[in-house]
C-alpha cells in the first residue's frame, strides 16, 4: 500500500467513524466519488463534523477558503489537501526558542 492509498484509506476511516455511517465500508467508498451529492448523502452539517475531525487528527486549521471548500470534493482531493497542508506544516521542533 501506498503513502497515498494509506491516507485514503485513513480518511475513508475517520469519515466513516465520526459521521457514524451505518453499512458503509472504506472498500465501499470510490475515491473519486462525490462526498456531497453522491451516494455517500453527506450534506453541510456532515462536512463541518468532518473538518473537526481532521483538525483534531492532522492538528491544522482547516478554513472557509475556496481550496479547502474545493477539498471536500471526494477522498481524493481530500487526500490531496492533507497532503499539501501537512507538508506545509512548520516542524514543530522548529518553533522551540
Amino acid at each position: 500500500m501506498t503513502d497515498d492509498a494509506g491516507l485514503r484509506q485513513e480518511l475513508k476511516d475517520l469519515l466513516i467513524r465520526r459521521l457514524r455511517l451505518p453499512g458503509v465500508s472504506p472498500d465501499s467508498i470510490d475515491d473519486s466519488e462525490p462526498l456531497v451529492g453522491g451516494a455517500l448523502g453527506l450534506d453541510s452539517i456532515d462536512l463541518l463534523e468532518l473538518t473537526l475531525a481532521l483538525e483534531e487528527r492532522y492538528g491544522f486549521k482547516i478554513a472557509d477558503e475556496k481550496p479547502a471548500r474545493e477539498a471536500f470534493q471526494s477522498i481524493a482531493t481530500l487526500a490531496a489537501f492533507v497532503r499539501q497542508r501537512r507538508a506545509a506544516a512548520p516542524d514543530p521542533g522548529s518553533a522551540r526558542g
